[in-house]
């Protein structure tokens, strides 16, 4: 996630007590070294995407599919969304994921500090 990014900060600290299993999912900054690691594993094409990443057995994820697929390690109660939300085609989805990222620095305010490893 965007280490300075108000809404990706605000919903990490949403998203980490209601996890199925509290070490499940580990938040990442970007722009963090081993955040960086990560990321030059990728292909080059993910590589160049400035946005999140969520990886799962081995495999990459990013834009909405990777913030959807994060339900799955929500209490049962969030999980269940996700077989709704991944019926929306894939366009539509990353059409209001890239709005929302366009605008997220104007309505969120960026954090004093990061709370993920940088």
């Amino acid at each position: 996630m965007d280490g300075d990014c108000g809404l990706c900060t605000h919903l990490a600290v949403i998203l980490s007590p209601r996890l199925k299993q509290k070490k499940s999912v580990r938040f990442l900054a970007i722009e963090s070294e081993e955040g960086q690691v990560l990321v030059s594993t990728f292909s080059e094409k993910l590589q160049r995407a400035d946005t999140v990443y969520l990886i799962r057995d081995g495999k990459s994820y990013m834009r909405s599919g990777a913030a959807i697929r994060c339900l799955l390690y929500l209490k049962w109660y969030y999980s269940m969304w996700f077989p709704l939300l991944w019926l929306i085609p894939l366009p539509l989805r990353d059409l209001v994921y890239r709005f929302v990222a366009r605008y997220r620095h104007r309505v969120f305010k960026r954090p004093a500090t990061c709370v993920f490893p940088v």
